[in-house]
């Protein structure tokens, strides 16, 4: 199943990394926080990535050009022009890196992305927030509901938006940055193809204008994450990532 990865944000709140790059290109433990989101969908068997680029794109694309040489040893023979390749540690990933636009909204992104991802089911993440979502449970959670949407919702501190969800899974309110909060948009979503049909074009935000309206539809559940989550939005949020990264056991460290 093909992975949606939004990477096109500008990290406004993260400045002192962002002015140079895009967000999901900031890096934890030496690797962009993009790098260990795949990993984790990876680890489930999902290696089929469709990534939105925006704010800085070429960042990304110059981060999978080359690759295949950052994850090998290589001789570099200058005098002859040859290279040699010693070992091969690269992931078995494709990518399809598609440029969506600096300043479209989430939603737009996912529709500017429509001709890669088809008329499959197909799962959608942030590029910029760190999970341990059992992703094969997810999958098998959205399949049993039959709903267009599943979210992955969480508890994180108070300062998100809220889900309100009924005890078959259904949610029935989806509400973004409220002054309180509960469980929360996570992420880590699943999503029917047909979602394409409720997005007009670049000016669509995915969360305020198409789920809250598929929420009240009755055509969206919530799949309960009680393990770890955490975002990047913040140079502090990143320092504490950066901290969990270099302790044993790392939580979203699942591969």
């Amino acid at each position: 199943m093909k992975v949606v990865i939004l990477a096109g944000g500008r990290g406004t709140r993260i400045s002192e990394e962002t002015t140079v790059k895009p967000k999901p290109m900031v890096e934890i433990g030496g690797k962009p926080i993009l790098h260990h989101i795949m990993k984790v969908y990876s680890h489930y068997g999902h290696d089929d990535f469709i990534i939105c680029l925006g704010y800085k794109g070429h960042v990304i694309k110059e981060y999978f050009s080359n690759y295949y040489l950052h994850q090998t040893n290589v001789t570099f023979d200058l005098r002859n022009n040859k290279a040699t390749v010693h070992q091969n540690f690269a992931e078995p990933w494709k990518v399809t890196l598609v440029d969506t636009g600096d300043e479209t909204l989430t939603g737009g992104r996912v529709r500017r992305a429509a001709e890669f991802i088809g008329e499959e089911r197909f799962m959608l993440t942030y590029g910029d927030g760190l999970a341990d979502v059992d992703i094969s449970a997810l999958l098998e959670f959205h399949e049993a509901h039959g709903r267009m949407v599943t979210v992955t919702a969480v508890r994180p501190v108070g300062r998100f938006g809220t889900l309100d969800i009924e005890s078959d899974g259904a949610v029935t309110s989806f509400k973004e940055k409220p002054l309180s909060a509960g469980w929360i948009n996570g992420g880590y979503f699943v999503m029917e193809p047909q979602i394409i049909e409720f997005i007009s074009g670049d000016g669509v935000n995915l969360e305020y204008d198409v789920l809250g309206r598929l929420a009240e539809q009755g055509q969206m559940a919530a799949f309960r994450h009680e393990g770890f989550w955490h975002p990047m939005d913040t140079l502090r949020e990143k320092e504490h990532l950066e901290a969990l990264w270099s302790q044993p056991g790392t939580p979203w460290k699942i591969w």
